[in-house]
């Protein structure tokens, strides 16, 4: 069993010790490292305009069975493209191709795909500058581009 150094003249190696034991932190990491910029599509962000590309349908992970409704959307700032999950009733009907859209993260664990729909970490909210949710509940309706 290694103790802590103690003593007057300490502090050196308690510093040093502590800088390279933090490496071992995984959080520590991704923040000196900037993992997180890098990989994200959304750069940081936590909303993005794009546009549709094309309307998926994802297999949920077992044990459900289902086709979740996402759409294909490339994004305006850098071009990346990303799949976003199309949440409510109908609301895929309410997109179409070359929609611009408004997408944010869904909220899952450490940033990852949220529930069962594997590879999926983004949400439409916004169809051409509406509401998705006012759309779906008939408040209003869809503007003609």
């Amino acid at each position: 069993m290694s103790k802590k150094t103690r003593g007057l003249n300490a502090g050196k190696k308690l510093r040093e010790k502590r800088a390279r034991f933090r490496w071992s932190q995984e959080k520590y990491i991704k923040r000196v490292l900037q993992l997180k910029a890098r990989s994200d599509p959304l750069e940081g962000a936590s909303q993005a305009k794009g546009l549709v590309l094309e309307k998926v349908e994802i297999e949920a992970k077992q044990p459900n069975s289902a086709m979740r409704k996402a759409v294909r959307v490339q994004l305006i700032k850098n071009g990346r493209q990303v799949t976003a999950f199309a949440p409510g009733d109908g609301a895929i009907k309410m997109m179409d191709e070359h929609d611009e859209v408004v997408i944010e993260c869904i909220g899952g664990n450490k940033g990852r795909a949220k529930g069962d729909i594997p590879g999926v970490r983004w949400q439409v909210i916004k169809v051409n500058d509406q509401s998705l949710r006012a759309l779906l509940s008939g408040k209003l309706e869809k503007a003609r581009k």
